[in-house]
């Protein structure tokens, strides 16, 4: 059987076989992948992709837990896939989400798939709409994308999804402080996570906060109203509203004829990021380019030629 046919029947081992070999660098590994996701193609698009961002410390890992939980025991089949911070020192990943999710790694109808982001920009692998398409040909309706944290480059995962949700706590300094307007903006959903305990009362303060703040932004394109919510991911408590939200959000898009039509325009958007890959892939793999570069970038310091006329000198 073949590994297509493999991940067609839902197989997690073969799955994970091919979304390594999207991510190899190897050029045998991409021929090869390119193959499967071609023979994968008209198996994929009948998920609902979500994307999951927020500051550092709103239990991201967890609250994806308590969510793919929570539609596991509905039947339906969940992949997570959670975006490491690679190291800048040894290009290494921490690769631990697997660990945080302990209990949703073990479910049945969940594959969880830890990738490391290589340094691409927005915090997301370069590799994960690949990924998006294979889990989706295995079968996967729900597909969660975990972000490595927030900030303005966080956005481009709007790029990649259906749905943007932004994960925030309350009490941290001034509710709206470190937060990037534009993400805001983005956001479909916000949930106010860690709605817990002592913090119930702090979580619903804080979700006046920002209901105000929400109405002195800008409205979304398509004419959604950006919802807020509270919850636990600890306790798993109003994980089902979220739920419920999604679901509203899908069922507008798609009766507004929006949903495939940003789908689309995503897929334009992703064919100009692969053309910019392939050709900066072709400049450095050059024959002679790495030491032209060492001779260019010297007379760049030295203050004889610009940075502009050096570039146009190696193209």
């Amino acid at each position: 059987m073949s590994l297509t046919q493999k991940i067609l029947n839902g197989d997690r081992a073969s799955l994970a076989k091919a979304i390594t070999l999207t991510e190899s660098n190897l050029e045998k590994h991409q021929e090869k992948a390119q193959k499967i996701l071609l023979s994968c193609l008209p198996y994929t698009g009948k998920s609902i992709r979500i994307g999951v961002t927020g500051i550092p410390g709103a239990g991201k890992s967890t609250f994806i837990e308590a969510l793919g939980k929570y539609l596991t025991n509905l039947n339906k089949k969940v992949a997570v896939l959670a975006i490491d911070p690679s190291s800048e020192i040894n290009r290494g990943s921490i690769l631990g989400d697997k660990t945080r999710m302990e209990e949703l790694s073990k479910d049945n109808l969940a594959f969880i798939r830890p990738s490391p982001n290589k340094g691409s920009l927005g915090g997301v692998s370069k590799k994960t709409r690949e990924a998006i398409l294979l889990c989706e040909a295995a079968g996967y309706e729900i597909i969660l994308i975990e972000t490595v944290g927030v900030g303005q480059s966080e956005t481009v995962v709007k790029s990649m999804v259906d749905f943007f949700l932004l994960l925030l706590i309350s009490g941290a300094g001034d509710e709206l402080q470190g937060i990037k307007k534009g993400i805001i903006e983005m956001a479909d959903a916000i949930a106010i996570n860690k709605s817990d305990g002592d913090n119930i009362k702090n979580a619903e303060k804080a979700k006046i906060e920002y209901q105000k703040a929400l109405h002195l932004l800008p409205k979304n394109k398509n004419g959604w109203n950006t919802k807020i919510t509270t919850c636990s991911a600890l306790e798993k408590t109003n994980i089902e509203n979220i739920w419920t939200i999604i679901c509203e959000y899908e069922k507008w898009m798609k009766d507004r004829n929006l949903f495939l039509s940003i789908r689309q325009e995503q897929q334009k958007q992703w064919i100009h990021e692969s053309i910019e890959d392939a050709l900066k892939k072709q400049f450095y793999t050059r024959k002679g380019i790495s030491e032209k570069l060492i001779q260019i970038e010297k007379k760049v310091i030295e203050g004889k030629i610009t940075a502009y006329q050096a570039s146009q000198e190696l193209l």
